[in-house]
């Protein structure tokens, strides 16, 4: 099928980086730590990229932050691409939770870390960002990566909460609704837009995982 055809819809290739090195697990690194991928996490790099295998994409669109440049490594060698770096889609800055462990985040503040989502739009995070400051930066992103390559295929490698985000910002729903979606390491969740249509936007895949699949054959 030739996929540029006016009726054929934008598909975006949503991928979270590889598993970080063991001493951030659990910790809220977010855009202030620039953390490296663990062994695990650099097979979850080659597992992506073999999974893709021979999907024609036209564009790869990326964080700045070194987990996701060593993740999409593979997969740009294998397409040949050269990936546009935003700096809009690094991953959520949190303030003053930064480096402190999920459980520490209850000690030291007196909330539920894995409630962080809901906190950021209710209250917010001491010194972090504040649910619209993150809608607002990752917007022009969408815009920008949805208006390059209309009725294309685009990878976005970025991070967990930035993939909320984009799955907030495209189906219309408060960010709080996003922790009902699971975002793992290493994983791939599949958009498609078709503005044409009445319900334009519709995930075909959520949270896949090559190297399981992979592992599997």
């Amino acid at each position: 099928m030739k996929t540029h055809l006016p009726d054929h819809p934008t598909q975006l290739y949503l991928i979270r980086h590889g598993e970080v090195e063991e001493r951030y697990h659990k910790v809220f690194g977010g855009s202030r730590i620039d953390m490296a991928l663990s062994l695990l996490g650099q097979s979850h790099a080659e597992a992506l990229s073999k999974w893709m295998g021979n999907t024609k994409l036209d564009a790869i669109f990326a964080s700045p932050m070194l987990r996701v440049k060593q993740t999409m490594d593979p997969l740009v060698r294998r397409s040949g691409l050269v990936p546009q770096i935003l700096d809009d889609l690094r991953e959520v800055d949190f303030g003053d939770w930064t480096g402190h462990r999920w459980e520490g985040v209850e000690e030291h503040f007196g909330v539920s870390a894995y409630d962080w989502l809901e906190i950021m739009d209710a209250s917010g995070i001491p010194n972090g960002e504040s649910t619209t400051q993150l809608m607002d930066r990752v917007r022009p992103c969408l815009k920008q990566i949805l208006a390059a390559n209309p009725h294309g295929k685009t990878a976005v490698v970025c991070h967990g909460g930035i993939i909320r985000v984009i799955l907030a910002l495209l189906l219309e729903l408060p960010l709080g609704k996003m922790a009902h979606f699971n975002i793992e390491y290493g994983s791939v969740t599949v958009v498609e837009v078709q503005p044409e249509r009445k319900n334009a936007v519709q995930v075909e895949l959520l949270n896949a995982l090559p190297i399981v699949e992979l592992a599997g054959r």
